[in-house]
């Protein structure tokens, strides 16, 4: 299953990208929110079928995280936040995980 939340932004905030990102996928929440799909923001910061260590984002979806073989707890936790910081540092949307960690 996904991995992270597909985030809920302001109208404001889904305009001001929707500028910059004429084909960004989009479902209206209502008159003041739009949900953006948490994988299309993971595939346009170059993640999909990327890894870090043996960790790895899915190559057919992006929301999914994968073991690539012998992966830590911990490999895919940094793998989780660095993903979470490139989406931040290039959206402005902070993304959460849908799993819960322990």
């Amino acid at each position: 299953g996904s991995f992270f939340m597909n985030p809920i932004v302001s109208r404001a905030k889904y305009e001001s990208l929707a500028s910059q990102y004429d084909t960004m996928p989009h479902y209206v929440i209502d008159d003041d929110h739009v949900k953006i799909p948490a994988g299309w923001m993971i595939d346009q910061c170059g993640w999909k079928g990327q890894s870090l260590g043996r960790a790895g984002v899915h190559d057919k979806q992006a929301l999914v995280l994968v073991n690539r073989g012998g992966a830590t707890g911990a490999e895919i936790v940094a793998l989780c936040e660095t993903i979470r910081k490139d989406v931040k540092a290039k959206f402005g949307i902070d993304i959460h995980p849908e799993v819960n960690i322990v």
